[in-house]
């Protein structure tokens, strides 16, 4: 299975040098990129920021790390990755989540009153990936009713869609619906187990997933130590979706209180030691970002190839 690392960009504005970024992406052979969905933060779009980026590289593969799905139109996403798969063949990588991880953008993914964001994201994710394979598509739920419905030119080769989330039905919804997982803030122990109920869920549907679809989103600490407010943001973070969820039981993801250097490794050579014991766990894609915005973004992409080139496989 290929190990591969991408980048995400912390702090970085449409106007803060992006274009060159991309250019030295681009030409150093990363990977990929990923942008977030920050919409009250200096962040690009991911979809106006991928098709932009996706215009001015040839090699670069573009990823959303994660696009919020509930609360969107999902015709209207399906032709925006539609039109961004045909623009850069086999360079779009769509990643889906349940919310925004920004309370602040909550207010702009509004679904209908009493539902269960869980069951709008059942539903458009059907849709979105319907549309993507299928000429027309006629859908009567709960939440969506489409007759006759195309987005006119899906993608000559369908797109895989990834799922975040780490909650035991975010896991069985990847394995009934999701080509792939983009995880965060987990221990490569809750790792292993994750993809083990993935796996399950996918055999119980009738379906597979490919085992080198198994990705983390992982931020590293330059400067070490990880700063007070960073590991109890962490903390707050884990303890809110075992609270909502129930996760962690069964040594499930995600859950009980982990050291935060665990899932935030400091520096370069901790960052390869946690690839090395996510790779162990079965993962196999990264994302890597600084965990504060770095003084100089362009030496941070230097070091990350130079650092992580020996990881790939």
């Amino acid at each position: 299975m290929k190990v591969r690392a991408g980048i995400a960009f912390t702090g970085v504005g449409a106007d803060d040098g992006f274009d060159d970024l991309l250019v030295r992406l681009d030409e150093a052979g990363v990977d990929s990129l990923w942008l977030s969905e920050l919409i009250s933060a200096r962040a690009p779009d991911p979809i106006v920021g991928l098709a932009y980026a996706a215009a001015r590289t040839r090699k670069l593969k573009l990823g959303t790390g994660v696009s919020v799905l509930p609360g969107r139109n999902p015709v209207l996403f399906a032709k925006q990755l539609a039109t961004l798969g045909r623009l850069a063949p086999k360079r779009i990588l769509p990643a889906v989540g349940l919310g925004p991880a920004q309370p602040a953008d909550r207010d702009a993914f509004p679904i209908p009153a009493g539902a269960r964001r869980g069951d709008v994201f059942d539903e458009a994710l059907l849709i979105v990936r319907r549309l993507l394979a299928e000429p027309a598509v006629t859908f009567h739920g709960r939440f969506f009713h489409l007759d006759d419905t195309s987005i006119g030119e899906p993608p000559v080769k369908p797109l895989d869609l990834w799922l975040g989330g780490s909650a035991p039905a975010a896991l069985t919804r990847i394995g009934r619906l999701g080509d792939g997982w983009l995880a965060s803030l987990i221990t490569p122990d809750e790792a292993a187990a994750g993809i083990a109920v993935i796996n399950d869920a996918a055999r119980d549907a009738g379906r597979s997933v490919e085992q080198d679809h198994f990705g983390i989103s992982l931020p590293v600490v330059l400067d070490g130590p990880i700063p007070p407010r960073m590991a109890a943001a962490v903390a707050q973070r884990r303890a809110a979706t075992t609270a909502t969820t129930g996760a962690g039981a069964n040594g499930r993801p995600a859950g009980e209180p982990v050291d935060p250097a665990v899932l935030i490794p400091v520096g370069w050579d901790g960052l390869r030691a946690a690839i090395g014991r996510y790779v162990d766990a079965g993962v196999t894609k990264f994302v890597v970002r600084a965990a504060t915005p770095p003084a100089d973004q362009s030496a941070f992409v230097d070091h990350f190839v130079h650092e992580l080139q020996g990881v790939q496989t």
